[in-house]
């Protein structure tokens, strides 16, 4: 529970440095940015595999870059599922989960939480 925890307050604060570094994301409050972290989180455990399984031809002719545009869809849904996080475009969308992968990543390898 308490790794689930810090994961989730790292993912938090990925989100919040994506947000800072892309100009096309706005976050209206802390609870709104708390909200959008859970909800990437809960698209890409249980809605991203089913997309990734429907779209595995497509995935294996373009040798998984593919999935660079599911990251970003998961992102833009999860703007649309919460009401205070907005992003103007899918561009941003696709930017977003780029950045917010890699900052993720840092982020959990320094704290040990990748097990």
């Amino acid at each position: 529970m308490t790794r689930l925890i810090l994961k989730w307050t790292l993912n938090s604060v990925a989100l919040f440095a994506v947000m800072r570094l892309l100009p096309g994301i706005q976050i209206d409050r802390f609870q709104d940015l708390l909200l959008a972290t859970l909800v990437i989180g809960l698209l890409n455990a249980f809605l991203r595999p089913v997309i990734i399984l429907l779209t595995l031809p497509v995935t294996m002719m373009t040798l998984g870059l593919f999935t660079l545009v599911i990251n970003g869809l998961m992102f833009y849904l999860a703007a649309h599922l919460v009401s205070g996080f907005h992003l103007s475009s899918f561009g941003i969308a696709f930017q977003a989960a780029l950045l917010f992968s890699l900052i993720s990543f840092v982020l959990n390898m320094l704290f040990g939480t990748k097990k």
